[in-house]
């Protein structure tokens, strides 16, 4: 049995060591991710562990993927997307550009559900994307955008309830070993490695895709994320959280809640900016 005082030691280390900071990251799912990293190379305690990460950086770096979670899936909860085509995208339509975020991209499937979604707004000429997450790995294949047929095969029920007359084919080329999306897709997007937690970004985002990623943190983290993420966004911009993502109270006045059950928010306008938009809403 792990304590919590030697999850917290470990990360302290960790980010002297490396400078990734996870001494938010609630500390259950880091003590769960400490044991499966064990498990995997057969260590006998964390002694073992200490050593490894401490002294091979590229033991660490291949563990990331081990204490992280990453869990995501092709039109994940396709009421979310309902929505985003149905009330969010058409928003934009008359934007020159929609810049998008997706922070803790994982494998991809997240980005790619988004680029089909505004492709068929007619939106995805005018889009552009970036990706980023902590791992290298995830990102590696988001970047390819090949997946497993079993993956595929799994993903086919969201899939199918958002498009009801719609083939896998029409978004993906299939071949022997698996199928890989379709080019017009992965131009519009650019990956990149970021640590959320660092709470930097030189850019600004009309939306941003945070899903499933706080279920991780603590209250603390998730209070100073949101906070960053808020600063993130265009005036009028949506941040999109996960389902298992619940916003803190510090938080609350930093959105308005355009749909609670898909896990929808705008980014709250000051008075005077909000009476400016009524005012040309009106003209």
């Amino acid at each position: 049995m792990i304590s919590e005082e030697e999850v917290k030691s470990l990360m302290i280390a960790m980010k002297k060591r490396y400078g990734l900071d996870f001494t938010n990251y609630e500390t259950k799912s880091l003590n769960r991710g400490i044991t499966r990293l064990m498990s995997k190379h057969k260590m006998n305690g964390m002694i073992d562990l200490w050593g490894r990460i401490l002294k091979d950086d590229d033991f660490f770096m291949s563990s990331i993927d081990d204490l992280l979670v990453n869990l995501t899936e092709l039109f994940r909860n396709p009421d979310a997307w309902m929505m985003i085509r149905d009330e969010v995208l058409p928003t934009f339509k008359r934007a020159n550009e929609i810049n998008i975020w997706h922070a803790g991209c994982s494998t991809g499937e997240e980005i790619y559900t988004m680029a089909i979604v505004l492709e068929e707004s007619n939106m995805l000429f005018k889009s552009s994307m970036m990706a980023t997450d902590l791992s290298q790995t995830a990102l590696r294949k988001a970047k390819s955008g090949i997946y497993s047929k079993a993956s595929l095969k799994n993903y086919l029920k969201p899939f199918m309830k958002f498009f009801p007359d719609r083939s896998m084919e029409d978004y993906f080329d299939f071949g022997e070993n698996g199928a890989c999306i379709k080019p017009r897709y992965t131009k519009k997007v650019t990956f990149d490695r970021h640590n959320l937690v660092e709470l930097k970004m030189e850019k600004k985002f009309d939306i941003i895709f945070c899903r499933n990623v706080m279920i991780y943190f603590d209250s603390e983290l998730k209070s100073r994320i949101l906070n960053f993420l808020n600063g993130c966004l265009n005036d009028g911009g949506y941040l999109i959280l996960g389902y298992y993502d619940t916003m803190p109270n510090e938080s609350i006045d930093l959105f308005d809640i355009h749909n609670n059950s898909t896990r929808i928010y705008k980014k709250r306008l000051t008075p005077i900016k909000e009476r400016y938009e009524q005012e040309s809403v009106n003209s």
